[in-house]
């Protein structure tokens, strides 16, 4: 089975670092995720989900997170069942954190990389040089990479 999940977004509001009666540490917040489409309107629209991080990585989030900055969220959906005050049945669905990332630079004007030691910017992907070259274009002298011949026409597999 198949169970994992990863989200950017903003969080809604600071976390709040709470411990069960045994210690644990766990903090739960929500983080607002952008749809990658305008509605009908032209307006934005977003999705809300509740993220649970428990341990190491609540205390993490709570002290590095605020609201406003930009997470990575990699965990898995849960579920729970329980009942109101009122008797009724209630289900929750949240994302409980494996692992939660910075998804932007350190916005408090603390210098250019962040005020942390070795703290850049936020991970992101570049592509290699020379991407998005057509097939026919030669390779570089520095690729793992090299031109297949068409001597025959043939696929060389």
């Amino acid at each position: 089975m198949l169970n994992k999940v990863i989200i950017m977004g903003r969080l809604v509001k600071d976390p709040e670092l709470r411990r069960t009666q045994s210690g644990t540490a766990v903090t739960s917040f929500r983080i607002a995720v952008d749809r990658d489409f305008k509605s009908q309107d032209g307006s934005k629209q977003a999705d809300f989900f509740d993220v649970v991080a428990w341990r190491n990585t609540a205390e993490f989030v709570s002290k590095y997170f605020t609201k406003g900055r930009m997470a990575v969220v990699e965990g898995r959906l849960q579920t729970r069942d329980w009942t109101d005050r009122e008797g009724g049945k209630r289900v929750a669905t949240e994302i409980v954190a494996d692992n939660i990332y910075f998804g932007d630079s350190k916005r408090d004007g603390a210098g250019e990389y962040g005020g942390a030691p070795g703290y850049n910017s936020a991970p992101s992907y570049s592509a290699p040089m020379g991407g998005g070259r057509g097939a026919a274009a030669p390779m570089d002298s520095h690729s793992d990479f090299a031109e297949i011949g068409e001597e025959d026409g043939e696929l060389p597999f």
